[in-house]
């Protein structure tokens, strides 16, 4: 085990390096210049000029990624261009509703999804289980920015439940900070249960059809035993990799849920960012969660042995 999370570790320092590389590259060969946004529509070519090497932009290509690995890896992701602040003050600053809503999108996601999954695994081709076919269908299908309004509409400015949109921080109040997640946290919820409750059903028909089930039946085995004591157990490992995947999804899922909340996180920054073409902040945020992401493999992989004794490393 230890050998093989150190030959994991190796590889995602690697995974990492190029993943730098990538998003360096891409940044900088994306079209536009945030010179001539700072410098507005009406300025001359010298005042482009004056900002571009006021902020290193006319040094090599070479030049620049060395400057920006070095400070990377000193824990610096730079100053933002327009902002004049270091790039880790401004993402520490909107990470408290990005990671509230994502936390908060998992827990449901995860609970009702694999509920589901299991519910219509059990029930296979009755009521629950062709409903769930519909759910997943409309949750594949219908995007995020789509439910998002409907639920502001409905939930928000017809009824007045719940809070058209924003933020409240945790420190406020626990009450209103729940208030304002809810139609965020179900809109972006929403596709992710059908995928994990898809799976979960696909996992569990399939340990149901194998031989120990039926002899745990034959044998007067409980309903719940088979269920969550045999069945969910061994069919634990896909459901874990799904999960795993839908963080990935989760990271652009909450971008598009926080531009229609309008929720100050983090996806908001980026946006941002990508419009006033601030190269500091886009790296340093694409650099972080691809950390992130890499993380999250690494210990799903590791998981797997809780999950199946069967599987070792």
């Amino acid at each position: 085990m230890v050998t093989y999370i150190f030959r994991r570790m190796i590889s995602a320092i690697v995974v990492m390096a190029m993943v730098g590389v990538f998003i360096f590259l891409l940044v900088r060969l994306a079209p536009g210049d945030p010179a001539d946004i700072i410098a507005g529509r009406n300025a001359t070519a010298e005042v482009v000029a004056g900002i571009r090497e006021q902020l290193g932009l006319n040094d090599p290509m070479p030049v620049q990624f060395i400057r920006w690995a070095g400070n990377l890896l000193n824990g610096d992701l730079g100053m933002s261009v327009f902002a004049g602040r270091p790039v880790l003050q401004l993402i520490s600053q909107r990470l408290e509703p990005t990671l509230s809503l994502s936390i908060l999108t998992m827990i449901l996601s995860v609970t009702v999804g694999v509920s589901f999954g299991i519910l219509a695994a059990w029930r296979a081709g009755g009521l629950v289980d062709r409903v769930l076919a519909a759910f997943s269908a409309l949750g594949y299908s219908i995007p995020i920015f789509v439910i998002g309004y409907f639920l502001i509409y409905f939930f928000a400015i017809k009824m007045h439940w719940l809070p058209v949109q924003g933020y409240s921080p945790i420190d406020g109040g626990l009450g209103p900070w729940f208030v304002h997640l809810i139609l965020p946290t179900v809109a972006l919820s929403l596709g992710y249960i059908a995928f994990i409750a898809r799976v979960t059903r696909a996992s569990m028909l399939e340990i149901l059809s194998e031989d120990y089930m039926r002899t745990a039946a034959a044998k007067g085995a409980s309903s719940y035993a088979m269920l969550f004591h045999h069945a969910l157990k061994n069919a634990g490992v896909p459901i874990l990799t799904v999960i795993g995947i839908s963080f990935a999804y989760l990271i652009g899922g909450v971008v598009i849920a926080e531009t229609v909340f309008n929720i100050p996180g983090v996806g908001r920054l980026v946006v941002d960012a990508i419009n006033n073409r601030d190269y500091p902040i886009i790296q340093g945020v694409l650099i972080l969660t691809s950390g992130l992401y890499v993380l999250i493999n690494l210990a799903v992989d590791l998981a797997y042995t809780l999950i199946d004794p069967r599987i070792r490393y």
